[in-house]
């Protein structure tokens, strides 16, 4: 079996990520943790409320209730990115050329390279967000759909309607699809038609026993993994069409004990599955073959993340219990 390096910190861990090789825990208190030979800490935030990871730079993103957007090195120096006082910066993402984007209220805000700052406003709160994986064009998730702006281009966005709260958003890596987590049980998603005029086709995708807050693109975009449900859902974006028509894969099913986290493997067909009673399992797409990576623990898992060469993986937990997981043992 797999050994795991354990941490444990108190409360809600709100993100994982890898930073030069490096494992980061991003606690909902505020404080980001570092395994660097030691235990370290750089306290960030009067309450933090997003995350992500900056491929092209190699540093975290994150959002906090202080009003502060800050950009987090792998020697743990952090920078201010943006501040809005009085407004908790629920979303952030990292999009190409340095790009950033958060929101708040009704707002989403893309600070380029330069220190421009780009709005779009909403009609509704903005859930989620997420950059194209090319070109500067983002994806607002907000009630009743997805709105597409062109960050550079002024002029009215692309409308992807479809009735309900939409919590979330995300791009395929190659941009052909558009999906969104929904306050009900349920993934919603469009396919992007690359004919100008073109209307994007819908995809729904339900049959879940709970909320989808957890989605993985695997490697080369052939699938999409998703929590809620007591397996992970993974359906096939390999055709024209997505998943229409077609029925997802169920990996690592385990009675009535739900997934909470699932994340692919970078480079392999294979993905890392959360548990709400803090297991955690790889399970392959081609045979659905099973590797215990961490038996139950504390909480549920609430974050994983793979390193570059899909040898490690960091988890938290809802209660805190955090760890690495070396699959070369």
């Amino acid at each position: 079996m797999p050994t795991v390096a354990p941490l444990d910190l108190e409360g809600h861990v709100v993100g994982v990520a890898f930073l030069k090789d490096i494992p980061f825990f991003a606690g909902a208190a505020g404080t980001i943790h570092r395994l660097d030979q030691g235990h370290k800490t750089t306290e960030l935030h009067d309450g933090l409320l997003s995350l992500a990871y900056d491929e092209a730079t190699d540093t975290l993103l994150t959002g906090g209730e202080d009003g502060k957007v800050m950009r987090v090195s792998a020697d743990g120096t952090a920078s201010l990115v943006a501040e809005t006082p009085r407004k908790w910066i629920s979303k952030v993402a990292a999009g190409p050329q340095r790009a950033v984007a958060f929101a708040y209220g009704k707002t989403s805000y893309v600070r380029l390279a330069d220190g421009t700052t780009k709005e779009f406003p909403e009609e509704r709160t903005v859930e989620g967000i997420a950059f194209a994986p090319k070109g500067l064009r983002i994806a607002v998730a907000r009630y009743n759909g997805v709105s597409l702006h062109w960050v550079g281009m002024a002029g009215q966005p692309v409308d992807l309607e479809w009735k309900g709260a939409h919590t979330d958003v995300s791009f395929s890596p190659d941009g052909r699809f558009v999906v969104t987590t929904m306050q009900e049980n349920a993934l919603h998603g469009w396919k992007l038609d690359a004919k100008p005029g073109a209307e994007a086709r819908h995809m729904r995708m339900t049959g879940y026993p709970a909320k989808v807050k957890s989605l993985s693109w695997s490697a080369k975009g052939k699938w999409l993994a998703s929590s809620g449900a007591p397996a992970a859902i993974v359906w096939p974006f390999q055709g024209k069409d997505g998943p229409m028509g077609k029925a997802p894969l169920e990996l690592g099913t385990r009675g009535n004990t739900m997934v909470t986290t699932v994340a692919c493997h970078p480079a392999e067909d294979i993905v890392a599955i959360g548990y709400e009673d803090g297991m955690i399992i790889a399970a392959r797409f081609a045979d659905s073959k099973e590797v215990l990576l961490r038996r139950p623990g504390k909480g549920a898992i609430t974050a994983m993340a793979w390193n570059r060469s899909g040898r490690q993986l960091a988890f938290g937990s809802a209660a805190g219990d955090c760890g690495v997981v070396d699959l070369a043992g």
